[in-house]
């Protein structure tokens, strides 16, 4: 009902204003995706951030000891020559579908008490673009952004080339957003 309300106000207005409206809502649309919608409402200390340092920390021990880090590892993938990636990625998938199932049916909590709530993507082929690049870049580099940063732990200085890359690409998608076709 309100859709209709909605839908025939619009097309009440003059053809001028309308694009502008549509742009705008479009915008709102997008933007969803990119908010921290279930981000806590409460304010801690600096030092509260420390957790996400250890669990950054024993992250990167888990992939450098997993081998997912490596360079040879992720062409192996590429190449279909070695089940192991796919392994811990498969792995990784069934985890988080169990832990969302799980979440969603004993509504769970944060650790603050706040509800967990997951809001449905809207898919459009900007998705199948970004999801090529996404894979072209981990083919040439032999990681995704994730990793990077295990791989600077274990001395790989070079992998600051690809992580500066990955800022640059970021920055000039975020300069051409409202241009690009969503």
């Amino acid at each position: 009902m309100n859709q209709q309300m909605h839908s025939n106000h619009i097309h009440t207005m003059s053809p001028e204003t309308m694009p502008a409206i549509e742009s705008n809502q479009d915008h709102e649309v997008r933007s969803l995706d990119t908010m921290c919608i279930n981000e806590s409402a409460q304010k801690h200390p600096a030092w509260y951030n420390v957790k996400y340092l250890l669990v950054g920390l024993w992250f990167g021990i888990v992939f450098v000891k997993a081998e997912v880090i490596s360079w040879f590892r992720v062409q192996e993938m590429f190449h279909f020559q070695s089940f192991h990636m796919y392994g811990v990625i498969g792995t990784a998938v069934v985890v988080a579908a169990i832990s969302v199932f799980l979440i969603k049916k004993f509504k769970v909590k944060t650790i603050h008490g706040e509800p967990i709530i997951f809001h449905p993507k809207q898919f459009n082929k900007g998705q199948i673009y970004g999801g090529l690049l996404f894979g072209l870049g981990w083919a040439l580099t032999g990681a995704c952004p994730g990793p990077l940063f295990a791989q600077i732990g274990t001395g790989a200085w070079v992998v600051g080339v690809v992580i500066l890359s990955a800022i640059a690409g970021t920055w000039v998608y975020g300069f051409f957003r409202d241009r690009l076709p969503h």
